[in-house]
């Protein structure tokens, strides 16, 4: 398993390096929208991995090695986790560190609320996408990947500007947490076997 996660991450540093420096600087903003995306758009980062592995015709290969199909799959959930993580694990560190500098949280909202929901947000992304991603593989399913994701990220931003200018919006945001944390273990706990399914049906 961890042979999979540093060959996605090799691959990743090496041909998209732009884009993980681009979530950082993201992740860096201050405001409560742009950690936000940032977190929610780390969870998209499997499907680039994904798309290079198709292109370099990595399922042949992979087929010829003593990695089972379960481990390929879920390779990529933890992988999507990791990056979701880090993002998050920095996004918290630095608005939190600039909510001190400035004595008050940007936007009248905390890390504390809008960062752990970002996380529940992207790890149901994941749950929701990849098993499209294993059907049907990135080139075809990108259209409804980055509907999702379009939908998900405008509401976040709608939500977070719209308790943004609440007093003590971040209560509310917490209201959502328990809602959002208990959609993505069940979204989940659907989603693996699910996608293993899917990329057993695909290689036959």
């Amino acid at each position: 398993m961890s042979a999979l996660l540093l060959k996605d991450f090799y691959v990743m540093w090496k041909q998209t390096r732009v884009l993980l420096i681009l979530i950082l600087v993201f992740s860096c903003l201050p405001g409560a929208f742009y950690p936000t995306f940032a977190v929610v758009y780390a969870a998209i980062l499997p499907y680039t991995a994904m798309a290079y592995d198709e292109r370099s015709k990595w399922g042949q290969l992979a087929a010829m090695l003593p990695y089972a199909d379960r481990n390929i799959v879920l390779s990529k959930y933890l992988f999507g986790y990791l990056a979701i993580a880090v993002t998050a694990g920095i996004s918290m560190v630095i608005q939190t560190g600039l909510t001190l500098v400035w004595n008050q949280a940007a936007d009248n909202l905390s890390p504390l609320s809008t960062i752990p929901l970002a996380m529940g947000v992207g790890v149901c992304v994941l749950a929701l996408t990849l098993p499209l991603m294993f059907r049907f593989g990135v080139e075809k399913g990108r259209l409804v990947m980055f509907l999702l994701i379009f939908l998900v990220c405008g509401g976040t931003g709608a939500i977070t500007s719209i308790t943004s200018d609440i007093p003590d919006g971040g209560s509310y945001l917490a209201l959502a947490l328990p809602g959002v944390a208990v959609a993505a273990i069940v979204l989940t706990a659907i989603s693996i076997p699910l996608s293993l399914r899917m990329y057993r049906r695909k290689r036959v």
